[in-house]
């Protein structure tokens, strides 16, 4: 019976790959020829590759999606013409900042591509730092809803004054951590497949170097670049990425925590240039075969992609409104001409701007807009208003210089209490309407307000401000940004 199956499965695979194959171009087919030779080299043979093990960890993203279609192609192409084929581990962070959606996208991928009950698949999900199966429908875990809470607000506040608050600061330090230990789970792989870039390697790197710098635990190696060190970086970084911001015994550990390796074998398998194609030319691929549904505002390459514009647009909103004292329309308005500026650099389809206009460009939906961000932003992250707004302010490092003006502009009739307020981030008794008032303001409870008040903000440099604030080229979007500009006027 046990042969019957395998033959009745094998075939199963093979109608698979064959479905598959039919929306490969000419020049994705030998993309994949190229791929198999690389993979079977890096496994030292063919008579290797039955032992090896291949890692890949999609975000629910268009391209990740992509990678995992070819990556599979790779493994049922062997199968079909060797006696065994590479085994796959997939493997998808949890985090609050992955909705719904992109776990449906993750899922209707596996099944299109025969992955459940594969025994040469593994699919894994880390939901809090523990390993868990794969599982679309699992609600997120409440801890690891407050915990990533906890950590935006920590790398938010630790910020330089004259940086902008971006949200993926986090997400590049909890992706960091995955990646570094996700490949150590179980008995480990041997290599980790990826298709980034090397410019969007090098800017995750880049990020990462900024995001470590303001969890408080040092820089990156001067010489670091791209993924072919990031293995090695992360082991000499050492152990939790966050523990710059917490004791201890506020840690969380990995679990199971006797279910990992204590060296990693991994090695780093580059196929960025195996991705060949427009993203138009994928896209049938993408949507009739792997069922990939494409939220709205899903279009940004890189470390942006894990933040709604929405939410971005309505911070660059709140920014101006309480930072610069211009209105929130100004700020909400540019940074939707930035956002569409880059999605017209990077030649994104039209449809995907066209989404963006019709979604952002009503100006007189924009109250509504905000309404939605807010929402969503509570939603996603947990913030309100108020603590948003605290947020981009950082008024609690270096001994909280900035606490006055932050009082001043938002909540004057606090201004009496700024001793008792200082008193409380040292560490000292306060009176509890105050201790009260500071966690709510913030989010933060009290404790984590005076590890920030001893903290020092980080200095911007060149690099960091570089990757933080993409070059504008607003050619070509005048009218969305006048037709803000006149709804300013009227107000």
């Amino acid at each position: 019976m046990s042969t019957i199956h395998d033959q009745a499965m094998n075939y199963v695979y093979q109608q698979v790959l064959q479905r598959l194959l039919s929306f490969f171009s000419r020049a994705e087919r030998t993309a994949l020829q190229l791929l198999i030779q690389r993979l079977v080299v890096a496994a030292g043979g063919m008579e290797r590759i039955g032992d090896y093990k291949v890692m890949v960890t999609p975000s629910g993203t268009r391209d990740s999606c992509y990678t995992l279609a070819l990556l599979r192609a790779a493994q049922l192409s062997i199968a079909g013409r060797a006696p065994a084929t590479f085994h796959l581990r997939v493997a998808t962070l949890r985090w609050s900042g992955m909705g719904p959606a992109t776990l449906d996208n993750l899922h209707r991928s596996f099944g299109a591509l025969f992955l459940y009950d594969d025994p040469r698949v593994e699919l894994l999900m880390v939901d809090h730092r523990q390993v868990l199966p794969f599982n679309h429908l699992a609600p997120l875990d409440k801890e690891n809803t407050d915990a990533n809470r906890t950590d935006v607000l920590m790398m938010g506040h630790r910020r330089a004054r004259d940086e902008a608050f971006v949200l993926w600061d986090d997400a590049c330090l909890a992706w960091a951590g995955f990646y570094g230990q996700i490949a150590r789970w179980g008995n480990g792989v041997d290599a980790w497949v990826a298709s980034e870039s090397l410019h969007r390697q090098k800017q995750f790197i880049d990020n990462l170097d900024r995001a470590v710098q303001k969890a408080g635990i040092g820089a990156l190696a001067v010489n670091a670049g791209t993924f072919d060190e990031l293995f090695a970086l992360l082991d000499g970084l050492g152990g939790d990425l966050y523990r710059g911001f917490y004791s201890e015994s506020e840690r969380l550990c990995w679990r199971p925590e006797d279910g990992f390796e204590s060296c990693r074998r991994t090695t780093f398998v580059d196929i960025h240039d195996m991705v060949v194609g427009k993203l138009e030319e994928r896209w049938p691929l993408l949507s009739e075969f792997l069922g990939f549904q494409s939220e709205e505002w899903a279009f940004s390459q890189g470390m942006g992609e894990y933040a709604d514009p929405l939410i971005e647009a309505h911070l660059c909103g709140l920014t101006a409104e309480f930072i610069d004292g211009r209105l929130y329309e100004s700020g909400f308005s540019e940074h939707v001409q930035r956002t569409l500026a880059q999605m017209q650099h990077k030649q994104l389809p039209e449809p995907a701007c066209e989404q963006m206009i019709t979604r952002f460009g009503h100006l007189q939906a924009l109250d509504d807009l905000r309404e939605q961000a807010a929402s969503s932003l509570y939603r996603t992250y947990g913030l309100n208003e108020a603590q948003s707004v605290c947020l981009l302010f950082t008024p609690f490092i270096e001994r909280g210089a900035g606490l006055e003006r932050f009082l001043r502009s938002c909540h004057p009739g606090m201004l009496v209490a700024m001793p008792d307020l200082h008193r409380a981030m040292q560490g000292l008794h306060g009176p509890e309407q105050v201790l009260q008032w500071m966690v709510d303001v913030s989010g933060l409870p009290v404790r984590l307000i005076s590890r920030l008040y001893s903290m020092e903000p980080l200095p911007m440099c060149g690099t960091a401000a570089r990757a933080l604030e993409p070059a504008l080229d607003t050619a070509g979007l005048d009218g969305l940004g006048a037709g803000l500009g006149d709804r300013s006027a009227e107000r």
